[in-house]
């Protein structure tokens, strides 16, 4: 009985250590972003915010998978839970309202993962919109300077 024990503690321990890991990549990659948005060179900014992005897809997918986890966990504790209640003229009506708590569940999570990608293409619209601000201000310059010069030429060539 001590291993049944131990099976759900520990797979509550790693459910929690998993949480713990996201939290901590999530910072990382906050950081991550602010210092590839920081780069002066173009082509190794462009470079570093590929990697991010690829970083931020990667962990989406691991979040993803541990929320599948955990759903898949309490499913199994919801199931097998509660064998007291069951016992007794109950048992198909504990049965249906734990299949319809499970339902809306699943409802619920399907939800909140379309809300959370978008959250996460509104995030990287943001990231992009924020590259071609910076790429049009550097066109801009590029385009003032040479303007410049051609006035410059052009009063020149008046005077010639």
């Amino acid at each position: 009985e001590n291993g049944s024990a131990d099976g759900p503690a520990s797979l509550h321990n790693s459910m929690n250590h998993a949480h713990n890991l996201q939290s901590q990549a999530k910072d990382l990659l906050k950081q991550m972003t602010i210092e590839a948005r920081s780069v002066d060179d173009k082509n190794l900014k462009e470079e570093c915010m590929k990697t991010v992005r690829v970083a931020k897809a990667n962990h989406a997918n691991l979040v993803d998978d541990v929320k599948q986890m955990q759903s898949q966990l309490d499913r199994r504790a919801l199931l097998s839970g509660g064998g007291d209640l069951e016992q007794g003229g109950g048992n198909g009506r504990n049965s249906a309202a734990r299949e319809h708590l499970l339902n809306t569940n699943n409802s619920l999570q399907n939800q909140n993962k379309t809300l959370e990608n978008a959250r996460r293409i509104m995030a990287e619209t943001e990231d992009v919109a924020l590259e071609i601000t910076d790429e049009l201000s550097r066109n801009r310059e590029t385009i003032e300077s040479a303007h410049s010069r051609v006035r410059g030429v052009s009063s020149l060539t008046n005077r010639a």
